[in-house]
């Protein structure tokens, strides 16, 4: 997409918080919240939140989350505000300095929820429900510090790393971030953006796709140094602090994280891995249909069957609120909003962050980043991110602590949002278009079941090996290559040994990864009650609980919300129920292949 092309696509609305970066209200905001943060660093102080401090009263605990949100509630819109010009343009030295400015002033709130979490977990935690309110209303904030501070280390200790992680890991992310954005490649004796290069992986002819993929490499290879040592760092980090605190192993702290148990995570990646032999079966249908006998990386993104649709950013927006508004007035009028308040910006261009995500703005609304093509499959990332702006809006009354939400939950509302726009276009598809949408439906499956569990693979090894020491590009590359090759099989004749350098997840939360593949396996879950419910005309009940379970996400467990609607996540049934729908498409995408 030319710079002309993209200028034209939307870019999301800023100046409903402030005129700009340099506003007077904007530094005024940021000294009242440096100002709100000191306070409660004095509350804890006087209250005594820490190991071995007073008891939690009714009115202490009250003071306590009472100021600790009301400094959460502050923040989002100041994070959001600054985020929507450092993500969008990495060159912004403004931008930069104010998001340093950020980072800094709210550097204390790591260590009071460090305090916090010690603090709660030596409460008598069933005399404190009995006697508060307010800690009936953050009971499972209570419920999980008791979990959390079994493993914390010594009070000074946790003091130093929530204090360091900004220049530690943090930093390590942010020098990833702002470097890859910046990369540029050679590509056919043109300069291009390392996004512009992947992006040509769709491209329908293979001389480009390959050409694109070994200029990719190269940029990758000429950047292995910077992104190796950011890996190690964060990695590093993290493993080594898994250890102090007295983890098993490194997939323990994310398990807790991300608000599931061991027994789910193991059944979900038993029927993953006995779902394996399925998805080769379609890379080796998707073989034939390009005339090769095996696919190489560069294919896997390559289109198939043909679109009747133009799928223009306009068409996008119109087909997601009419699909949208096919499910219910709430989620259509929705979507309308966002797009007629402009929430999102849409279009690729240089210093811009590459890939989707949706963001708190300010009284449940949400800014919402992507980089769209003309594809179904970026309508299908629109939708999936105004999944998650859906989801901001049912919490939006709740206070900021009882609306933290683990990222298993937090796919939810996406994936189902995103299930509603491929199942109306593959409803209304017929020849060369329905093989373009099982196309795209089974491509994005076999990424968040198939390269999301080599990520997962990948990075338990490297956690493994980082523990002896730091490991070079080569071995990086190496343990890539061979995570893929665990999952894909030999569907595949060559691998993209540097996704360890592309993907922002390795260098954020620590297995940023299975939660997709969690995501997608419990929206195909609900999705396929919710069809039931529409057959027996109960559409408006399935509604309701969903949305009650969207808003109480930050309230329960996974497994307790699942229940509700009779699902045991420690049943392997459950997942391979899940998978049985994707083995539908893949045996439907066969038959049309041939």
């Amino acid at each position: 997409m030319t710079t002309t092309q993209a200028r034209e696509l939307p870019r999301w609305r800023t100046d409903d918080l402030y005129a700009g970066l340099d506003d007077p209200r904007l530094t005024a905001d940021l000294a009242t919240l440096r100002e709100e943060v000191a306070a409660l660093e004095a509350t804890f102080d006087e209250v005594g939140v820490r190991k071995g401090g007073s008891p939690a009263t009714t009115e202490a605990l009250d003071r306590v989350l009472g100021g600790l949100n009301s400094v959460l509630a502050r923040l989002t819109p100041l994070r959001g505000f600054v985020s929507a010009f450092v993500t969008t343009d990495s060159r912004d030295a403004l931008a930069q300095q104010r998001m340093g400015e950020l980072t800094t002033l709210t550097l204390p709130l790591g260590p009071l929820r460090s305090r916090l979490t010690a603090w709660l977990g030596e409460q008598d935690v069933e005399a404190l429900l009995g006697q508060s309110d307010v800690a009936r209303d953050h009971e499972h904030l209570i419920r999980r510090s008791v979990e959390y501070a079994r493993h914390q280390m010594t009070p000074e200790e946790e003091d130093l790393a929530a204090r360091l992680r900004p220049s530690g890991a943090g930093g390590w992310a942010k020098l990833h971030g702002n470097y890859s954005s910046q990369l540029t490649g050679e590509y056919r004796g043109q300069r291009m953006p390392v996004t512009a290069l992947r992006a040509l992986a769709t491209d329908p002819d293979e001389g480009v796709r390959r050409d694109a993929f070994d200029a990719e490499l190269k940029v990758w290879q000429d950047a292995e140094v910077v992104l190796a040592a950011a890996l190690n760092g964060v990695k590093g980090e993290e493993g080594t602090l898994a250890a102090r605190r007295g983890f098993p192993d490194a997939v323990a702290p994310s398990l807790l994280t991300h608000g599931i148990d061991r027994e789910t995570l193991t059944a979900m990646q038993g029927a993953v891995e006995r779902s394996l032999p399925d998805f080769r079966r379609y890379f080796a249908a998707k073989a034939r249909a390009l005339g090769k006998d095996r696919m190489d990386w560069w294919d896997l993104f390559a289109p198939l069957g043909r679109s009747e649709t133009e799928w223009t950013y306009e068409a996008g927006t119109r087909f997601v609120e009419e699909q949208f508004r096919g499910y219910s007035d709430r989620l259509g009028d929705f979507a309308a909003r966002a797009f007629r308040e402009s929430w999102i910006d849409a279009g690729p261009r240089a210093g811009k962050r590459g890939g989707a995500f949706c963001m708190g703005w300010q009284q449940g609304e949400s800014r919402i980043l992507m980089n769209h093509d003309p594809s179904l499959d970026s309508v299908s990332t629109l939708a999936h991110e105004l999944g998650h702006g859906y989801h901001n809006l049912l919490k939006a009354s709740r206070t900021p602590l009882r609306r933290e939400t683990p990222m298993t939950l937090a796919e939810t509302a996406s994936i189902f949002c995103e299930t509603i726009i491929q199942n109306a276009a593959l409803t209304r598809a017929t020849g060369e278009e329905r093989l373009y949408v099982l196309e795209t439906q089974l491509l994005g499956h076999a990424q968040v079941v198939v390269d999301i569990h080599s990520r997962f693979l990948f990075e338990r090894a490297v956690f493994e090996k980082r523990a002896e020491r730091d490991l070079t590009p080569q071995e990086l590359n190496d343990l890539m290559t061979w995570a893929q090759r665990q999952t894909y099989g030999d569907a595949l004749n060559t691998t993209h040994p540097y996704m360890w350098a592309v993907k922002p997840h390795y260098y954020s939360l620590a297995f940023y990864n299975y939660p997709y593949t969690f995501g997608l396996l419990f929206g195909l879950g609900l999705y396929a009650q919710y069809g039931q419910a529409q057959a027996q005309g109960q559409e408006a009940d399935f509604q309701a609980r969903y949305d009650d379970l969207l808003a109480s996400t930050g309230l329960a467990d996974a497994r307790t919300l699942a229940a509700r609607f009779g699902i045991d996540l420690r049943a392997p049934e459950f997942w391979e129920g899940s998978l049985d729908v994707i083995r539908a498409q893949i045996r439907a995408y066969e038959a049309v292949v041939g």
